[in-house]
């Protein structure tokens, strides 16, 4: 007796108006859900489950969409159905547009465009797990020069060094400076080793006429300025 096989549900059996691949090229990305964008980056889903499913489950387990395209590679491989593929592509996306962002930022100008600096900042830095400080560089007409990591520590600290921060200001032709760096608890609040940094930060800059235009901490809800606590002048 030859025993039948079934296939599971496929999306390519569903009406084409619901596809989500056919709905995003016809109508457009807004025209389709969270779970069928991340459908159409896998491509396929697990068995028993079709890519929408599947995404759908993603999402869900992952608290939202933006936990999912947060998530660390670790996190990603224990998921079962997820393939190494499948990881890269996800992976990819997320770098894809931390890039495009930052390119463009690269060569704006920060006073009329910092909407943009904080939306790539609050991106890259907001659901870290470690606290990293980045330091923002900018030209004498305020236009973005480069974004670099100055430090990597733990939830509590980072290593910072003025000295460092002010030698490549003057490698890069930097005229000013933002700080920015994240807090992994959520709170925005700066704590007194943030404001003693600052003040050091602010003390070696001014020394060689690099101007300090703010210094920014990242949480997961929010972010917060400094320039309005203390003296940048």
């Amino acid at each position: 007796m030859v025993k039948m096989q079934t296939k599971t549900n496929s999306i390519k059996t569903w009406p084409r108006n619901e596809r989500p691949r056919e709905l995003l090229l016809e109508n457009g990305p807004n025209h389709v859900s969270d779970a069928g964008l991340i459908a159409i980056l896998l491509r396929t889903g697990t068995k028993g489950k079709d890519a929408v499913a599947f995404s759908r489950d993603l999402i869900k387990r992952f608290g939202g969409l933006r936990g999912l395209l947060s998530a660390k590679k670790s996190e990603l491989q224990r998921i079962k159905g997820l393939g190494n593929a499948k990881i890269a592509q996800l992976l990819a996306f997320i770098e894809i547009t931390k890039r495009q962002l930052k390119e463009e930022i690269v060569g704006t100008t920060y006073i009329d465009n910092d909407k943009d600096l904080m939306d790539y900042l609050s991106l890259t830095m907001r659901d870290l797990k470690e606290e990293f400080f980045k330091v923002v560089y900018l030209n004498k007409a305020n236009s973005v020069l480069s974004i670099e990591d100055q430090a990597k520590g733990t939830v509590d600290h980072a290593l910072i060094y003025p000295r460092e921060v002010v030698k490549r200001s003057i490698e890069i032709g930097a005229s000013a400076v933002i700080f920015v760096h994240n807090h992994p608890s959520g709170s925005g609040d700066p704590s007194q080793f943030d404001l003693d940094l600052t003040k050091k930060l602010i003390k070696a800059c001014l020394a060689v006429d690099i101007i300090p235009l703010d210094h920014i901490i990242i949480t997961p809800n929010g972010y917060c300025s400094l320039k309005n606590k203390m003296c940048f002048e």
